[in-house]
């Protein structure tokens, strides 16, 4: 298993990228074409990696998340998506280098999505 010093250094950070798994995704679930996000009928009918949805082919979840702290194998993090519990496939220190250089865009659909994800209100 890992020790704590697989984490050294990690809270010079000020976030990471998680990889985990959507282990709870039941297989008949699983989409590989398109769909309306969240069955939504207002928005566009797209692909499954055209958004970010639990019911990926591959199951692999990412999130950027604010460092909290390191406590011996523990990391303590802000802003995850995902589940309690989730297994964990990968940590990585976030790198302006790695960021996009150009402004991004999304549709206009993807922003509504968005708008009170991380409030916790629908």
């Amino acid at each position: 298993g890992l020790t704590a010093e697989a984490l050294t250094g990690l809270d010079a950070f000020s976030h990471v990228e998680v990889l985990f798994v959507f282990d709870q995704v039941p297989a008949s679930k699983i989409v590989t074409g398109a769909r309306h996000p969240r069955n939504n009928v207002a928005w566009p009918s797209v692909g499954i990696f055209a958004q970010r949805g639990k019911n990926r082919p591959n199951r692999i979840g990412s999130t950027i998340c604010r460092v909290l702290a390191v406590e011996g194998t523990t990391l303590r993090v802000a802003e995850l998506d995902a589940i309690d519990g989730t297994p964990v496939i990968d940590i990585k220190p976030v790198l302006q280098e790695f960021l996009p250089r150009q402004a991004t865009t999304q549709p206009a659909w993807a922003t509504e999505l968005m708008a009170n994800y991380w409030s916790g209100t629908p």
